[in-house]
């Protein structure tokens, strides 16, 4: 019997320690790796207003945005990035809504209801999607490289097409062979009828040479 398991992505989010509680920077990440994250980068940095209103220039034109790009710029952050599967909805969950009375209210154990004080106050940042992750990630770590992940289907496709047909080829060649070291065996095949390495053609090749 086969046990097949699906594989997991480990998805990477921005996650930011505002100024109004970076003296708890080092209580808050005893949480974050306790909620199985890894830390994969962290700095501690005090931002200019420039870079906060290009951080946030999404939020550019809300009644808020003065105010948001002073509080960031007014003392040191901690930035770092979060790794785990589903990090991004997790993080989001974990630290909770922005709006300080709909946390205490809604969710009174997330982080935000525990450390923050106010809506500009609220202590916590967190990517909102992937997309916004792998541009805040590259904002705050520029050399940072991210791989963009497969979607479902191209994984499917990839696996239906390219993956699964040369395997079944390869376990059939296998059976009808039936080598003392299968494992050894079946590798050796799978390298040397790898389909994206190009294949030459032996006669070809001799008929070149002469």
């Amino acid at each position: 019997m086969y046990v097949i398991s699906h594989r997991i992505y480990v998805e990477r989010t921005l996650a930011i320690i505002k100024p109004d509680v970076v003296l708890k920077s080092e209580e808050i990440e005893k949480v974050i790796l306790k909620a199985g994250f890894l830390i994969l980068q962290k700095r501690k940095l005090l931002l200019s207003p420039e870079q906060c209103s290009e951080f946030y220039a999404h939020q550019y034109g809300t009644f808020f945005f003065p105010s948001l790009t002073a509080f960031m710029s007014s003392g040191p952050i901690v930035v770092m990035t979060l790794a785990r599967h589903n990090a991004i909805a997790h993080w989001k969950s974990m630290i909770g809504p922005d709006n300080i009375t709909v946390a205490k209210e809604t969710d009174p154990e997330c982080l935000r209801a525990k450390y923050g004080t106010s809506d500009l106050k609220n202590g916590l940042h967190g990517s909102d999607t992937f997309f916004a992750a792998v541009r805040e990630i590259r904002f705050m770590f520029p050399n940072t490289v991210i791989e963009p992940f497969p979607s479902k289907e191209q994984t499917e496709e990839y696996l239906s097409t390219d993956v699964i047909p040369v395997l079944f080829r390869g376990l059939t060649e296998l059976c009808k062979e039936k080598p003392l070291h299968p494992c050894i065996w079946l590798a050796d095949w799978l390298l040397n009828n790898d389909p994206s390495q190009p294949q030459i053609n032996a006669e070809n090749s001799l008929e070149g040479e002469k």
